[in-house]
């Protein structure tokens, strides 16, 4: 999930007023209508927005969901999208502290995201002087999907500002459960950033691929495993592929002495790598593990790497449900390998999820997600002393259920 390409060019694109996608609920389509944001192009002498290039020091690139994040002046804020643009991308953005907002967005077009009517603009004190500092975010929904931006546009008169990472980093590295496969908005449902955007005060990352395992084999169209794949630049979506060809040896490595560094790792492989599909024996599947913990610490020598036990849904036992687990035995053998270094530490998963926090397609549901997302925060927080430093904006959207009956 680190591709987030930014080099291209804009085509013509047009007013329309309304956008639509599919959420399933329980096997139900949610009643949503999301806005429309796309407008006429912005070209780069248009007096009405100030303009600047995907490479401007203002704008911080995350590698949650993928996305962006930058501080802006003025009143208004646009993006413009390149042709390596998904095809009707849903992503969410928000102003400031704001509910998230979703729409999707087009290859070639321009769409503006906030304006002087947007929700909470003029909740801010001296919301309405030209000088006062508000905060953009956009994130894209799918693991599989991206956009290339190719131009950030703010109000004439207006500055992109940027802002300061937060002290602290996570790295999360994962499959299609950390990736939020099948959850209502994907990426910003799964429970990696669930864990991010809930610890509130730290930089997060998630390199999560569905159907990807740890060892490096092919696996569910992921022609490499996370044990090669993790330090290369690009990803396993149909889309890099597309992009920038199969992957080798020779595929570009990621460049980590240029990002800020992991002040922890989240560790979530071998769902995959269990399935019969793959065929991966116990013994290269732990041996495979013990090698690649060295080599993140070698990436990141000050981090502490959290291993988290697998749970591998639930079988019928009896007239009840039973959880069923996934290298329980060789994932703590990998803990206990590196035991006395002090650096790794084991997650035991065993008992959080209940047969009803499993969707038809073998994931976590929502709830699931946020279940397992809420023991790793107070884990994260008893391990290493961290606070939680989220100060109240949302994190999962359209979560809020509550029932205001006293009798029913």
């Amino acid at each position: 999930m680190r591709l987030f390409n930014n080099l291209a060019t804009v085509a013509l694109s047009s007013f329309v007023t309304l956008a639509s996608a599919t959420i399933l609920q329980n096997g139900q389509v949610r009643d949503v209508l999301f806005p429309d944001t796309q407008i006429a192009t912005v070209t780069g002498n248009d007096s009405a927005w100030t303009s600047y290039p995907p490479s401007a020091s203002g704008i911080s690139y995350k590698g949650s969901a993928p996305g962006l994040k930058f501080g802006f002046t003025g009143d208004k804020v646009a993006l413009s999208f390149g042709e390596h643009t998904s095809p009707g991308v849903l992503v969410g953005y928000r102003l400031d502290g704001q509910d998230w907002e979703f729409t999707n967005v087009t290859a070639g077009a321009t769409h503006q995201f906030v304006s002087a009517s947007t929700p909470g603009f003029d909740m801010a004190d001296d919301a309405g002087a030209p000088d006062t500092l508000r905060t953009f975010e956009l994130y894209v929904s799918n693991w599989a999907f991206g956009v290339q931006v190719v131009g950030v546009h703010v109000a004439a008169g207006g500055q992109l500002v940027g802002l300061p990472n937060f002290a602290r980093k996570v790295e999360v590295i994962g499959d299609s459960i950390a990736s939020g496969m099948y959850d209502t908005y994907e990426s910003m449902a799964g429970w990696a950033w669930d864990l991010g955007a809930g610890l509130g005060n730290v930089e997060f990352g998630v390199t999560a691929y569905p159907g990807i395992c740890l060892v490096d084999q092919d696996c569910w169209g992921n022609p490499r495993g996370q044990a090669f794949q993790w330090f290369r630049a690009s990803d396993t979506s149909p889309r890099a592929r597309q992009m920038y060809g199969e992957l080798s040896e020779q595929a570009e490595m990621w460049d980590f002495e240029s990002k800020q560094p992991a002040d922890l790792v989240i560790v979530h492989l071998g769902t995959n790598d269990n399935n019969t599909a793959n065929n991966v024996p116990p013994g290269l599947y732990y041996d495979t593990y013990v090698e690649f913990v060295g080599k993140v610490h070698e990436v990141w020598p000050q981090a502490q790497i959290i291993l988290v036990g697998l749970w591998n849904g639930f079988s019928r036992v009896g007239s009840t449900w039973r959880e069923v687990g996934a290298f329980v035995e060789d994932i703590y053998r990998v803990y206990e390998y590196y035991s006395e270094e002090g650096y790794v530490h084991y997650f035991n998963t065993t008992g959080i999820l209940q047969h009803n926090d499993i969707a038809p397609q073998y994931h976590p549901t929502d709830v699931g997600q946020i279940k397992v997302a809420s023991h790793l925060m107070q884990y994260v927080k008893n391990t290493f002393g961290w606070d939680f430093g989220a100060t109240g904006p949302e994190v999962q959207h359209e979560t809020l259920y509550w029932n205001d009956q006293e009798a029913y």
